[in-house]
């Protein structure tokens, strides 16, 4: 049977006083016995609960035909007495009345309804018979049960005359004509609903009280039936821009979509706690839920208790409260208050005094007021949000606009009820994004850095190095808020790379001065400028610190920060604006649509459900139809509502059908459980049908594939959710656990620094390292750390250094030949802090350096250590008497000397990273180990200055000219990853690592910007399609669609059978844009690029398929054995093969590039150094062949201007080479050496400059510059 999901009503339930305690009370009042109305139990007097409709013959249908999940019910008892109407005497008096049996009903109640606690949160304050009639009053209950999951209900109490309850005559709501003072009894109507449907929900009972008032008694529960029996009917709108509207005479009701699929439903004003509290109290209220205290709200409205409970959980987004909620508690309720966990819960005011004397350590927090306390003092002793925070979000709030009255000042007063609502909702909708905006700014401003202190590969957050680097007025909230249950549950998501609102505005609302600075500043270590403006502790506040992903290239360090690379011009805007309430800091408000439902039927007749469930589909077929293609994630929705109509009235497989379009068209919102339970309910005949069907083939295929996989991955114990704080060892770790360890701890993540590091901390004893070792190693290098930030250094000084400039190192005083002082260590020099009045002299800057070596300098009768240095264009030597500190100095300046050069000759920033790094470790190693062979130890990290005694580290001339730069995407990872494609975009790089994960860097700094996951297994080709498309083909034979605007991939395309290895872009014989894709087994697709539908698809017979062109109508494919030239239509004109004297051995075609201009093919091999060159008019022609020089096999081309480049290896070294050949001449202009594996992948950014990526051996970006 399939599992529905819920619709917008699970039940509806009437609650009132029992009739026989009404009708006792009626009587002593007519007897004039009764002094003042008195305060009854409420009871249960009707339940209705969907399925309202079932088909009355007895069919084999697996799902019922209505909005709600089948489930299992229990039965709910109750004896339902149905007293017989008697006439009603002219002079007011009633006839004897003849009373029914009672009758026993089995009354349908869903399982997880408790009717136990329900009658007194209907009537909270009790149920009080009235002298006077009294307004209809609304309120709203959370219901939480034991699994976390929440249901909402909104009540709504009115009063009737307890005479027509009793005698059933009413003539528009009224009929006493006796002078006695009437007798008014309250019921309440519930409805219940999965989602918090608030204000809709109002406004459908508002209608049902329209229909209510009129009716007589025995008329009610038919109504209320009826009522019910509508809102089940009604279906819940996608996440996403389509809302859903339905008329409940009078009034349009309209239902708001989430905005994501993880996004809750917001449908209530989220302004009110700001017109209850002043900023400042609100932050209070926030940081106590932040911090998990026991929070009880009090007013004298109880819809306002849950209206403000449930805003500020919103405003907590996407942080989750997790402990126990009930919004509203009845009197009978109170002792819920003695709960010894945390919790949220909300009283009327009345018992304000009672719960703060009989209770302790509870937040008081008075809604009427705007006030909050502890229940011992007039004030709370608890940690207050961060400053910088608290006055961001305070900033911005000032300048919300919260009064719908200044909104209307300029309007003209209007006449229709319907178009009112309407404006004063879409003023609703606009303010409340503002709000969320504001709201969402603040939890990003305090959890900012989180993200730096997470190591992601062994799930570890490093709390207590998090905490250090807060400032000190902060400590003490974030210490309590890092052991709430919220806060793990955040954290938990951002180690599964969650995509959600909180990651995307982080990304957005980065310093965009952040994002250019040098990467040799590690992301706990803030430049001098900083320093000594703030001092470290402000530096460290949310909307300073720099991220650890933004470090991922930089410009070429031989220039000035400031004139780095030439920038390549950017055709998107600018992300960084001023923010204020009025623009949004997410992306732009998408325009809503609003589907509006078809009248109701008369509900209770199987036939007339069925007419309108047609109705339903017709009307979303036509807004499909009206739809243009461009509008995909609107035609996505409709296609999901249509798909949930077609499931409910059992048309299950146009129900997948529309699902498998949702799915090609946005697989964001994808209903995958629905959809499961869809497949597994298929009778046999239908299975068959689709199995005919390949579109629903394949959609039924897939849903298995992820099913195993989702089984597989729980079998295989999978830690999404285990989340661990960093620990030091407690036990002798070999050289597994120790990588391991370090990784944890957040020092470095290289393996191969890992190793060497190893080695060091175990010269001249076993191979393990000891936890005491560990913990003074671990130890001495937070403690370097925090030293070098609290150098505050005077401006004198500053203006002699790079803004992005940071001390790593400063030695003790000591004497040198130009002064004494403490030698400061920077990423890019080294130079003197004089004593006395601080003062700057320059020593040297690395790449300036001529020798480094160890001397001694006599004092007295003794000669002294010292450390002698020879800077080019100096005649004197700089010489400091370093002392015991002497020897590790040399070892560290030699390493970042060493470091300067291969970075400046390979025009690779990283190398300087690691050389630093590697500097630092030495200096720990050293401090921990304290032995006489520390500094023999701390040589094994000496790596560059190794590799430049073993190796030449000289770049060939023409190398060194051409390469401009190079970017490592595995910055972050614990070993290189391939580089498996490159796309270059207007101002944007994609590049595609293995597994599926793209990087996007900005073209303008070459920062990361974005990293996305597509599928799980490798990316095979990239193709920009417009401006906003980028198609990704996948071994796992999907087209993967990636929207450059939203950085979100939410379409597929999956009608290859095998694995996608070729994209391209021509026009047809019309001039309309096509795209060809290619798979490994020879199918080849046209596709129309604004609608993605398959215009045609053929197949070839050939050994790997592995790219494909257009040109003049024709199609040119490479495959591993043959290129073949293919008419549009599948036909094979020509087959093109290597001659036999040119074979050593099959060929292995990798690449194939067409020069339409000269009519040229080029080809290239993988286990082969040369290069062919074909005629296309005449493709029998002998060909022209280039070969190039130690190359033994090439695996990409690309043509910029007049030349092609031709990414292989060498022959002799195995080691990367680009070969640039001339298209006229024929012959190579120059070979490139720049990568230290074969060269994969090459991309063009707008002819200016090629970009080549490499293997696994090397991982890196080149970026050379065109001539």
């Amino acid at each position: 049977m399939a599992e529905l999901p819920s619709g917008l009503l699970e039940a509806c339930v009437v609650f009132g006083a029992p009739s026989d305690k009404l009708r006792d009370i009626y009587q002593l009042h007519q007897q004039n016995k009764l002094n003042e109305p008195p305060l009854l139990d409420a009871e249960v007097l009707q339940v209705h609960a969907p399925p309202f409709v079932t088909k009355e013959t007895n069919s084999n249908q697996a799902i019922g035909p209505a909005f709600s999940r089948v489930q299992r019910r229990r039965s709910f008892i109750k004896k339902k007495r149905r007293d017989r109407v008697a006439e009603t005497l002219s002079n007011g008096d009633t006839a004897n009345r003849a009373e029914v049996s009672s009758a026993t009903e089995d009354i349908s109640v869903p399982k997880d309804l408790d009717l136990i606690a329900l009658p007194q949160l209907c009537f909270p304050g009790g149920l009080q018979l009235a002298n006077e009639q009294k307004d209809d009053s609304y309120h709203f209950l959370v219901f939480t049960d034991l699994f976390g999951n929440r249901t909402h209900g909104v009540v709504v109490q009115y009063y009737r005359s307890v005479q027509s309850c009793q005698e059933g005559v009413v003539q528009n709501g009224h009929r006493w004509n006796s002078s006695k003072s009437r007798l008014y009894a309250p019921f309440a109507v519930c409805v219940i609903s999965k989602f918090p449907y608030y204000n809709a929900l109002r406004e459908c009972l508002s209608c049902l009280l329209v229909q209510l008032r009129p009716a007589r008694q025995a008329d009610i529960e038919e109504t209320i039936k009826e009522f019910s029996a509508k809102l089940s009917l009604v279906p819940l709108p996608p996440p996403g821009q389509l809302h859903v509207s339905f008329s409940l005479r009078p009034l349009q009701v309209v239902l708001p979509s989430r905005e994501d699929q993880d996004s809750p439903v917001i449908d209530i004003d989220l302004h009110l706690p700001f017109l209850c509290f002043t900023h400042t109290t609100l932050l209070q209220v926030l940081s106590c839920l932040l911090q998990e205290q026991r929070l009880v709200l009090f007013s004298s409205d109880w819809a306002r208790l849950t209206l403000v409970a449930e805003s500020l959980l919103l405003y907590l987004q996407p942080l989750c409260w997790q402990q126990p909620y009930v919004p509203v508690l009845s009197r009978g309720m109170l002792d819920f208050l003695m709960a010894p966990t945390a919790f949220l819960m909300g009283c009327h005011i009345s018992h304000f005094e009672e719960v703060a004397a009989e209770t302790e350590d509870l937040i008081l927090v008075n809604v009427d007021d705007g006030i909050i306390q502890s229940s011992g003092s007039e004030t709370i002793d608890l940690p207050a949000v961060p400053l910088s925070a608290a006055e961001s979000f305070i900033s911005r709030a000032e300048c919300l606009q919260l009064h719908y009255d200044l909104e209307l000042c300029h309007l003209g007063v209007g006449t229709d009820a319907n178009a009112l609502r309407c404006q004063r909702r879409d003023w609703q909708r606009r303010l409340n994004t503002q709000i969320q905006n504001i709201a969402l700014e603040l939890v990003v401003n305090i959890f900012r850095d989180v993200q730096d202190f997470l190591n992601h590969e062994h799930r570890v957050f490093n709390s207590e190095e998090f905490l250090r680097t807060r400032e000190p007025a902060d400590q003490s909230f974030y210490k309590k808020v890092l052991e709430t249950h919220i806060f793990h549950s955040f954290l938990r998501d951002r180690l599964n790379r969650k995509r959600d609102t909180f990651s995307r505005m982080e990304q957005n609302t980065r310093n965009n001065g952040h994002r250019n600075r040098a990467m040799t500043e590690t992301p706990r270590r803030p430049p001098m400028s900083e320093l000594s403006r703030t001092g470290y502790s402000s530096y460290a506040s949310p909307s300073d610190r720099l991220s650890k992903r933004l470090g991922a290239s930089l410009p070429n360090l031989e220039q000035p920060a400031s004139d780095a690379v030439t920038a390549i011009s950017l055709s998107r805007p600018a992300s960084f604006r001023k923010m204020t309430p009025d623009i949004g800091l997410k992306l732009p408000q998408k325009a809503v649509k609003v589907f509006r439902l078809p009248e109701f039927p008369p509900p209770l007749a199987y036939h007339y459900v069925q007419n309108y469930y047609s109705d339903m589909v017709g009307s979303l077929g036509k807004a499909i139809n009206a739809t243009p293609p461009e509008e995909s994630a609107l035609l996505a929705r409709y296609h999901y509502l249509r798909g949930l109509v077609n499931t409910v009235s059992n048309k299950r497989l146009d129900a997948l059908e529309d699902f498998q379009s949702l799915y090609k068209t946005d697989s964001e919102i994808f209903p995958s459980q629905m959809v499961k339970s869809l497949v597994d309910s298929l009778p046999e005949a239908e299975r068959l049908q689709a199995d005919r069907r390949p579109e629903l083939k394949r959609l039924i295929s897939r849903v298995k594939r992820d099913q195993e996989r989702e089984q597989a991955s729980h079998a295989n114990g999978h830690e999404e959710d285990a989340v661990k704080r960093f620990k030091l060892p407690k036990k002798y770790m070999q050289l597994e656990e120790f990588v391991k360890c370090v990784q944890e701890s957040g020092i470095v993540k290289d393996h191969g620094t890992i190793h060497r590091l190893f080695d060091a901390l175990t010269v001249g004893h076993q191979k393990q390292v000891g936890p005491e070792l560990f913990r003074v190693f671990y130890t001495i290098w937070k403690e370097t750390e925090a030293e070098a930030q609290e150098v505050c250094l005077p401006a004198s000084v500053l203006e002699h250094i790079e803004p992005s400039e940071c001390v790593f190192k400063l030695s003790s005083s000591v004497k040198t030949s130009r002064g004494v002082g403490k030698i400061a260590m920077t990423q890019r020099r080294l130079f003197l802090l004089t004593e006395g009045r601080p003062g700057y002299v320059e020593v040297a800057q690395y790449r300036d350096l001529e020798e480094v070596k160890v001397s001694s300098a006599p004092f007295l009768l003794l000669r002294i250590p010292s450390l002698k240095l020879r800077v080019r264009g100096r005649k004197e030597a700089f010489e400091a008497n370093l002392k015991t500190e002497t020897e590790l100095w040399n070892l560290m300046v030699k390493e970042m000397w060493a470091g300067r050069n291969m970075a400046d000759q390979h025009k690779d920033p990283q190398y300087m990273q690691q050389a630093l790094t590697n500097a630092l470790l030495m200096d720990a190693v050293v401090g921990s180990l304290q032995s006489s062979k520390a500094i023999y130890a701390a040589s094994k990290l000496a790596h560059f200055d190794r590799i430049k005694t073993e190796v030449p580290m000289m770049v060939p001339k023409t190398t060194a000219e051409t390469l401009k730069h190079k970017i490592n995407p595995s910055l972050e990872l614990a070993a290189p990853q391939p580089v498996d494609v490159l796309l270059y975009t207007p101002g944007q790089l994609w590049v595609s690592v293995s597994g599926g994960k793209v990087m996007v860097f900005d073209a303008s700094s070459w920062s990361l910007t974005h990293t996305c996951q597509v599928g799980n297994v490798k990316l095979n080709c990239m193709l920009g399609v417009d401006k906003d498309q980028v198609w990704m083909g996948s071994e796992d034979s999907v087209i993967y669609i990636i929207s450059m605007v939203a950085m979100v991939c939410n379409r597929q395309l999956t009608e290859h059978r095998g694995e996608v290895t070729g994209l391209a872009l021509d026009t047809d014989k019309y001039s309309q844009k096509v795209a060809y894709s290619c798979s490994a087994e020879g199918t080849v697709m046209v596709w129309d690029v604004s609608t993605l539908q398959v215009k045609r698809h053929f197949r070839l017979s050939c050994d790997r398929l592995v790219s494909v062109s257009g040109w003049n109508g024709k199609l040119w494919c490479c495959s591993r054995d043959s290129i073949m030239e293919v008419w549009r239509n599948g036909s094979l004109k020509h087959r093109l093969n290597l001659p036999e004297k040119q074979k050593r051995a099959t060929p292995t075609f990798s690449s194939l590039l067409l020069l339409s201009e000269r009519e040229e093919l080029w080809s290239v091999c993988v286990d082969s150094g040369e290069v062919c060159i074909w005629c296309m008019k005449d493709p029998t022609k002998p060909f022209h062949r280039v070969v190039l020089q130690d190359c033994s096999g090439c695996y990409c081309m690309i043509k910029v201007k007049n030349q092609v480049w031709v990414g292989g290896v060498g022959r002799s070294s195995t080691k990367g080479k680009v070969y640039i050949l001339d298209t006229e001449r024929r012959e190579v202009l120059k070979e490139l050496h720049g990568h230290s594996d074969k060269v994969t992948a090459l991309c063009s950014a707008e002819d200016r400059y090629i970009l080549s990526g490499a293997g696994k051996h090397d991982g890196k970006i080149a970026i050379w510059k065109v001539e």
